[in-house]
């Protein structure tokens, strides 16, 4: 059932409300407010606010309606919309009728050079290179047809591969998965695969060579991993400059290709003391860039470089970068990985040994029947605070003054109270099991729906504290004699 929020957007936005359509295609996009997630919907309504905005600024000025779109960056409200638009996946509209609106607009946003210029193209990219959607090339050259437009569907691809090449050659979030595309893209003819076949069969070291030479990513790296004998550590130290430098040139290639093992490799060329072009930034360079790409040991050594350089790295909360590493080299299976973590983060996986426990078990009874109980809203946002601090053994401190909404990080809570107490220094606590994380998932909605101001200061926090403890303690504890020591503040 719609929310009432929900219902009086849309109701402003059938009457022409321009801030209300791009709210309600917001929330066809993420979801919010209850609502199913719909692209067609959303770009329905951006449609209807990109009209409205045009013809408002046709009333104030003398400029046609094709100047006002060509020079949409010197008109703000049109950029917005635009910008918005830019986030809707647009393969999932096809059949959507607006969808030649957003078509046009998106190829107006890839030629515009703005921010939002790699999402557009990459929307484009994959609307028309992407092999997945093999079947939705068919259905959209038979649009194009049908629509007056001057470029077939073969000189738009062109097109987009140009894009894909830029992309990939970017320092943007889109260059990673440009890369893996341009791989997936890269000619599989008979004759590649004939002689990528003869090396795996028969070690046909001529077949390496000339498979390498025609593109073959795999075949590149194999040629040069060979070349600088990374399969024998005795015979790979004793390495000739020569021959790592050609190793380097082949690796270097695949490098550019996308290939996570080929970044990791040339960093360890570059550590290479025999080698004439040794560079140890540029051998970090090469490291990061394999982690970014999802290369374990990479993100491990990453990480542990951060964790050594913590005391001169310039970060809000010491070890935070590091931690992210070293936890992303554990998640693939790293051993080394969980001991450096350990020094990094604490941990606090078992809630019945932590301090705040019956509390905390109070506190959920609580949560579970507010209704019945008639709590207040900030006794509410008070209950959810023991049952954090009981989750990741928080002091007293912690517990009252932790800013809820930013304790969370994909991988750990990151606790800093130093806006009150500055001499406390922050803690990283590992998220350790699912119920952490649920608990900081409903903590995070109570406090995203409540007023900033609402908990008051550190002195009417400790006041509550008492009177909520007191109450839970009298309405649910057995025995108020099991309750935990209450930590001085």
């Amino acid at each position: 059932m719609a929310s009432r929020e929900f219902l009086k957007i849309l109701r402003s936005a059938r009457l022409g409300d321009v801030s209300a359509q791009q709210q309600l295609a917001s929330a066809y996009l993420n979801g919010s407010f209850n609502t199913p997630i719909q692209p067609s919907n959303a770009l329905i309504w951006l449609e209807k606010s990109y009209f409205s905005i045009t013809n408002q600024l046709l009333s104030i000025n003398t400029s046609s309606e094709a100047e006002i779109s060509a020079d949409f960056m010197g008109a703000p409200e049109l950029f917005e919309v635009l910008e918005q638009i830019s986030t809707i996946p647009l393969a999932e509209t096809f059949n959507s009728p607006a969808f030649k609106f957003g078509w046009e607009s998106f190829w107006r946003i890839a030629e515009a050079k703005t921010e939002t210029s790699h999402a557009a193209r990459w929307q484009l990219i994959d609307l028309l290179l992407n092999p997945a959607k093999a079947e939705l090339h068919t259905a959209l050259a038979e649009w194009i047809t049908k629509q007056d437009i001057s470029a077939d569907f073969s000189s738009l691809e062109s097109k987009v591969k140009s894009y894909l090449i830029e992309l990939a050659e970017s320092e943007s979030s889109f260059s990673a998965p440009a890369k893996e595309l341009l791989i997936k893209l890269q000619p599989k003819n008979e004759a590649l695969s004939s002689l990528w076949d003869s090396w795996l069969t028969n070690n046909n070291e001529d077949a390496l060579l000339q498979a390498a030479e025609l593109g073959l990513t795999v075949a590149k790296l194999t040629l040069g991993l060979r070349l600088a004998q990374f399969d024998g550590v005795s015979s790979g130290t004793n390495k000739s400059n020569a021959s790592l430098k050609k190793a380097a040139y082949w690796i270097e290639l695949a490098a550019k290709d996308g290939d996570r093992d080929a970044w990791f490799a040339l960093g360890e060329i570059y550590r290479r003391p025999q080698f004439s072009g040794y560079n140890a930034a540029e051998s970090d360079r090469c490291f990061d860039r394999a982690a970014d790409l999802g290369h374990a040991q990479a993100q491990l050594r990453k990480g542990a470089n951060l964790w050594r350089k913590r005391e001169k790295i310039e970060e809000k909360v010491r070890g935070l970068q590091a931690s992210y590493w070293v936890w992303q080299a554990h998640q693939q299976g790293i051993a080394e990985a969980k001991e450096l973590l350990g020094k990094i983060l604490e941990s606090t996986p078992d809630p019945k040994k932590n301090d705040w426990y019956e509390l905390a078990l109070y506190a959920e009874k609580a949560l579970d029947h507010h209704a019945e109980y008639k709590l207040d809203e900030e006794w509410l946002l008070m209950c959810h605070r023991l049952i954090i601090a009981n989750q990741f053994n928080l002091s007293k401190a912690e517990l009252l003054l932790c800013e809820v909404g930013q304790l969370q990080h994909e991988h750990c809570v990151v606790v800093d109270i130093r806006w009150e107490l500055p001499k406390i220094l922050p803690r990283l606590i590992q998220i350790d099991t699912i119920q952490q994380r649920r608990t900081l998932l409903a903590a995070g909605k109570a406090f995203a729906g409540a007023e900033s101001e609402i908990e008051g200061n550190l002195r009417q926090r400790r006041y509550r504290f008492d009177r909520v403890t007191a109450w839970l303690a009298s309405n649910f504890a057995k025995n108020a004699a099991t309750l935990p020591r209450m930590q001085q503040l």
